[in-house]
């Protein structure tokens, strides 16, 4: 039983790493099979459809974020210390490639050609990202961390647009450094004292 959780653990972390790469469109079972040395029919065996692998791996992705954001609330007691390692996480995985790219954000880039399937489960990691990312603003301005501009929630959404906005900068420019340049403005003004 281990060798199947082990296959299909390859399976999603190939197609994790190959969509990262290229998006959705940007892989084919051929792909997952010439990088770990499986037959397409053993692929297609764990996951008969790309759409089915793809909704496996977002659904394991999201459970990944959510265990990585709870953990932040958990070591981190002050809404700016967990909001600076959210961004520190990201910085990290962008600069030694290790996760150069958000899964989720690769793939809503191609939102309009996914399966339903992948497309809903796509945006529900949006709308949970966000619901932290505010929830974290709200609780921050209350304590008088925070000087928000706008909405919590608003303030979230181009929190996280700065966050995926940087991802391709970087990406655009080969530049890891573009990371902080974009997002460590957003973070100043939000940590800017009270006027």
């Amino acid at each position: 039983m281990k060798s199947i959780a082990s296959t299909s653990g390859k399976i999603l972390d190939t197609a994790q790493s190959l969509i990262v790469a290229g998006g959705y469109n940007g892989f084919s079972y051929a792909d997952i099979s010439a990088a770990i040395g499986i037959r397409k029919a053993s692929i297609h065996h764990h996951f008969p459809t790309k759409a089915e692998l793809v909704a496996v791996l977002v659904d394991r992705y999201r459970q990944q974020v959510e265990v990585g954001l709870n953990s932040l609330r958990e070591q981190f007691p002050s809404p700016a210390e967990q909001l600076q390692a959210y961004l520190n996480f990201w910085q990290t995985c962008i600069r030694d490639a290790s996760l150069p790219f958000c899964v989720c954000a690769m793939l809503a880039g191609e939102m309009q050609m996914l399966p339903e399937e992948v497309a809903s489960r796509v945006r529900a990691h949006f709308h949970s990202l966000a619901g932290w990312l505010t929830s974290v603003l709200e609780t921050g301005a209350q304590q008088g961390l925070f000087r928000l501009h706008k909405q919590p929630g608003e303030e979230a959404q181009m929190l996280m647009a700065s966050v995926h906005g940087a991802m391709l900068s970087v990406r655009a420019f080969s530049d890891p450094g573009l990371f902080s340049t974009i997002v460590s403005p957003q973070i100043t003004r939000l940590m800017a004292p009270p006027h």
